[in-house]
C-alpha cells in the first residue's frame, strides 16, 4: 500500500526496528537487573559493616564506662585511707587490676574486630 507522499517502509525494515527496540529493551533490563543485584550487594555488605562497627562502638562504650566505674571507686577509696601506706598499696591494687583489664579488654576487642572483618569479607564474597 502506497503512501499518499509515495513512500513506504518496507516490512523488512519495520521487522529489523522492532527486534533491535525489542534487543535494546532486553539489554536494558538485563542491565538494570544486574545493577539492582549490585546495589543488594553492597547494601549488605554496608550492613554487616555498620553491625560489626556499631557492635565494636558498644564494647568500647562499655569499656570506658567500666574504667571510669573503677576509678570513681578508687577516688572513693584513697580519700578513706589512713595513712600513705594504704594509699599506695590502693594505688598498686588499683593499677595491677587496670592492667589486667586493659589486656582482656584487649582480647576482647581484638575478637570482635576479627569476627566483624570475618563478616564483612563473607558478605563480599557473596557479591
Amino acid at each position: 500500500m502506497t503512501k499518499p507522499n509515495g513512500f513506504e517502509i518496507p516490512d523488512q525494515m519495520r521487522d529489523f526496528a522492532e527486534r533491535s527496540v525489542d534487543q535494546a529493551k532486553k539489554a536494558f533490563d538485563d542491565f538494570m537487573s544486574v545493577t539492582q543485584q549490585a546495589v543488594e550487594n553492597m547494601e549488605d555488605s554496608a550492613s554487616v559493616v555498620r553491625t560489626g562497627t556499631s557492635e565494636v562502638n558498644e564494647k568500647t562504650l562499655s569499656f570506658a564506662e567500666e574504667h571510669m566505674q573503677a576509678a570513681f571507686q578508687f577516688a572513693q577509696q584513697i580519700v578513706k585511707a589512713r595513712d600513705l601506706e594504704e594509699m599506695v598499696s590502693l594505688q598498686q591494687t588499683y593499677l595491677k587490676n587496670q592492667m589486667e583489664t586493659l589486656g582482656e579488654q584487649a582480647r576482647d576487642l581484638s575478637d570482635h574486630a576479627n569476627k566483624a572483618a570475618q563478616n564483612v569479607a563473607k558478605a563480599a564474597k557473596k557479591t
